[in-house]
């Protein structure tokens, strides 16, 4: 029996499927831009609610959220960027390792080879034949035991200040989603409105990152918003419980 593969293209060319209509993306910038508009947008929803709750002040609950935005946006980045650091220093660490190991055990490390290439359905002429290939280059050697044995990727030497910018200003435009309705409107109508805004935000983020990724749309969008609304309510309880009455 035959079985057909159905390729698709669009108008008839498949180049332009391949690059534009499903494309490859660079997972590290997606998931900076995430981290660090997602944890913007959630800390300074929480901060802000809580504020606005215990004070109807609207000066106090904007400097308590550019305070919040700025602090948030500071602390991500380090945070981002001594991570990349710590990646790479990893890697690099492992990978000096692997180059000793073939350098004083190669008998034992080509058995590794071997191991990884039977597990993946190799066998006889063909797998020694694989074997030999990867063994004869030390660096292509020490790349695939990084890559298969350790499942480690490169880091870039210079990615942690490219991340650590990334995700500083994603967490800066995450915090002012929330933020820009207490700028924009008063105090009570700007609270549910910076809510409604969030999760909204948070759904949509979500669903897209779902649809570049894998996963449900909806089940990811739903499951940021709901981060989100937890968030805000956790804050808005601590506001309430120091709530300021007002002055008669």
């Amino acid at each position: 029996m035959q079985t057909s593969i159905s390729t698709y293209s669009c108008n008839g060319d498949e180049q332009t499927w391949h690059t534009q209509k499903d494309p490859h993306h660079r997972a590290s910038r997606l998931s900076d831009i995430i981290l660090g508009g997602q944890d913007g947008l959630v800390n300074v929803l929480g901060v802000i609610l809580g504020v606005a709750a215990a004070t109807s002040d609207a000066r106090i609950v904007l400097a308590a959220g550019m305070a919040a935005t700025f602090a948030e946006s500071v602390s991500m980045a380090a945070v981002a960027y001594t991570s990349t650091q710590a990646e790479h220093a990893l890697y690099e660490s492992e990978k000096g390792r692997e180059h000793r190991h073939i350098q004083r055990v190669p008998a034992l490390e080509r058995d590794e080879i071997r191991k990884i290439y039977e597990k993946k359905g190799l066998n006889g002429a063909l797998l020694e034949a694989v074997v030999e290939t990867i063994t004869r280059d030390p660096q292509v050697w020490v790349d695939v035991m990084m890559a298969e044995e350790l499942k480690l990727a490169p880091v870039e030497k210079y990615g942690a200040p490219r991340a650590a910018l990334i995700v500083g200003l994603a967490a800066i435009v995450g915090s002012f989603i929330p933020l820009l309705p207490f700028i924009l409107f008063p105090v009570t109508s700007a609270i549910w409105l910076a809510l409604v805004v969030s999760v909204l935000t948070l759904f949509a983020v979500g669903a897209y990152k779902a649809r570049v990724t894998v996963g449900r749309v909806y089940r990811s969008g739903l499951e940021m918003a709901v981060i989100g609304t937890a968030s805000a309510l956790v804050g808005y309880a601590v506001g309430l419980f120091f709530r300021v009455p007002p002055t008669p």
